[in-house]
C-alpha cells in the first residue's frame, strides 16, 4: 500500500488517521491521479514474470538499435482488386521438360564403370581363330567368354582385340568395334555383347517413400513415377510432397500432383539420377483480430485467401477493422513490375508486398475466393479504431477507479489501527 502526502490535505501517516474530506479529495483528484501514475511507472514490487524493458534496455553492454526502433524493410502496399488479382495467379512450377526424355521410345542405354559383361564371338565355320576344325560336336560355331566387369578406365578385354573401351558406349557400337578389330584373324566374325549386372544404368530414389533404393533400368525404360512405384510409393498425402530430378549437375522440382495430372512431366530416367521425394508441410499465420490467431496447416487442399480467414475463425466483430485486412508476401519482382511499380529501392529478387483486402466492399468477398495462398503467408486483421478508444477509456476507469480504491484502504487501515490501540 502506497501513501501520497497532499499539500493541502491533514494526511500525515497511519499514526495520524485519515480525515481528508469530500471536498478535499475532489480538489485534488486530477493530482491524485498524475502521482499514482508516476508511483506505478516507477514501481519495481509489482508482479512480473521476468525483468523490465527499461532494465533491459539501461543494462545492456552495447545497443543495436535504430531511430524510433524501426526495422527499416522497404515494402509495397497494393489494394486488393480485379485488376490485381491476375498478378497473383498460382505461382508456374519448375519443370523436368527441360531433361528430355518425355516424348517417344525409351532412350539407349551405353555401358557403364561396373557392369558385368559377357562376350559371345561366332564365326562363319570351324577352323578360325576361336573354333577348332573338329568342332563338330558343338552346339554351334562359337565361343562364350569369361564374365567381366569394365574397370575404372571403361575397357573389356578381348583376345587378339586387345582392351576395348565400352563404359559410355551402346552395346552395339562396342559389339561393331570388337568384330573391326577381328576381322583379319577371325573368320567372319560376329560379336554379340550382354549385360549380366549393370551397376551403372540404376536410378537412386530416396526421401518420403516406403522402400528407398537404387533401381536398376531395364531397356524397356522407367519413368519417374515408375521409379517411384518401384521403391513403395509415397509415405506421405500427394498435394503437399514434392518430386525432385538431379541428373548430371541440373536440378529441377515439380510437384507430385504436377507428374499425375500432367503425362509430359513424367519423364523417362537416365543412368545415375537421383529422385527425391519430400513433403513440404504447407502453413500460414492468421494474427490480429481473427477469430483464432495461430499457424494453420493447408493439409491437403489449395486455400484462397477467403478460405484461409475461414478457417482461422474469420474476423472478430467485437475487434477487427474489415477494411484492414492485410496479407504480407514475398513476390518476385518480375511481378511487381508487370504491375507498373517501380522497384529501383528493392535489391533483391522478391520484393516484399503488404496486400490490402476491404471487406467492407461486397465484391471484395468474391475477390478473396480467387487470390490463392501460399506457403508461409502472414494473415494480419487490424484492430478497429473503437476497439483502441475503448481500450484507453478503460485504462482512465481503471485509474480512477484506483483513486477512491486507495482513499477506501487508507481510511480503512485508520480505523483497524485506531481499534487496536483501544
Amino acid at each position: 500500500m502506497y501513501f501520497v502526502r497532499l499539500r493541502g490535505s491533514s494526511f500525515r501517516g497511519v499514526n495520524a488517521g485519515y480525515s481528508m474530506g469530500c471536498s478535499c479529495i475532489g480538489s485534488t483528484r486530477v493530482a491524485i491521479v498524475v502521482a499514482l501514475t508516476t508511483i506505478l511507472a516507477s514501481c519495481t514490487a509489482l508482479p512480473r514474470s521476468g525483468p523490465d524493458h527499461k532494465d533491459v534496455d539501461r543494462d545492456a553492454a552495447v545497443k543495436v538499435t535504430t531511430k524510433e526502433r524501426r526495422v527499416g524493410i522497404d515494402y509495397a502496399l497494393v489494394d486488393l482488386s480485379k485488376n490485381v488479382l491476375s498478378y497473383f495467379t498460382a505461382p508456374q512450377p519448375t519443370s523436368f521438360k527441360g531433361f528430355g526424355g518425355g516424348r517417344g521410345g525409351a532412350p539407349e542405354i551405353p555401358l557403364g564403370y561396373g557392369d558385368v559383361v559377357q562376350v559371345a564371338i561366332f564365326e562363319a565355320q570351324s577352323g578360325g581363330l576361336f573354333i577348332p576344325s573338329d568342332a563338330g560336336s558343338r552346339p554351334g560355331n562359337y565361343i562364350s567368354l569369361p564374365e567381366q566387369t569394365i574397370d575404372r578406365n571403361g575397357t573389356i578385354t578381348i583376345p587378339y582385340a586387345g582392351r576395348v573401351p565400352a563404359a559410355g558406349r551402346l552395346k552395339e557400337t562396342v559389339e561393331q568395334d570388337v568384330e573391326d578389330r577381328l576381322a583379319s584373324r577371325a573368320i567372319e566374325p560376329q560379336v554379340v555383347i550382354t549385360t549380366t549386372t549393370s551397376r551403372s544404368s540404376q536410378v537412386a530414389v530416396l526421401g518420403d517413400v516406403n522402400n528407398p533404393q537404387r533401381v536398376e533400368i531395364s531397356p524397356a525404360g522407367e519413368r519417374v513415377l515408375d521409379i517411384i512405384s518401384a521403391a513403395g510409393g509415397l509415405t506421405t498425402n500427394n498435394i503437399e510432397t514434392n518430386v525432385t530430378l538431379q541428373r548430371r549437375g541440373k536440378t529441377a522440382t515439380v510437384a507430385y500432383t504436377t507428374l499425375l495430372k500432367n503425362p509430359a512431366e513424367n519423364i523417362y530416367v537416365a543412368p545415375d539420377d537421383t529422385i527425391s521425394i519430400d513433403h513440404e508441410r504447407r502453413t500460414y499465420l492468421a494474427l490480429g483480430a481473427a477469430g483464432t490467431s495461430g499457424r494453420f496447416d493447408f493439409e491437403e487442399s489449395n486455400l484462397t485467401l477467403g478460405e484461409a480467414i475461414a478457417k482461422a475463425g474469420g474476423l472478430r466483430d467485437d475487434r477487427a477493422d474489415p477494411a484492414q485486412v492485410l496479407l504480407y508476401r514475398l513476390v518476385p519482382k518480375k511481378t511487381v513490375q508487370a504491375m507498373h511499380v517501380d522497384t529501383t529501392r528493392f535489391a533483391g529478387e522478391m520484393v516484399p508486398v503488404i496486400i490490402r483486402a476491404n471487406m467492407r466492399d461486397p465484391a471484395t468477398l468474391f475477390a478473396v475466393q480467387q487470390f490463392k495462398m501460399e506457403d508461409k503467408d502472414i494473415i494480419y486483421i487490424s484492430n478497429s479504431a473503437s476497439v483502441e478508444l475503448v481500450k484507453f477509456l478503460d485504462i482512465v476507469n481503471s485509474v480512477s477507479s484506483t483513486v477512491s480504491g486507495v482513499a477506501d484502504d487508507a481510511n480503512d487501515t485508520s480505523n483497524a489501527v485506531q481499534d487496536l490501540g483501544n
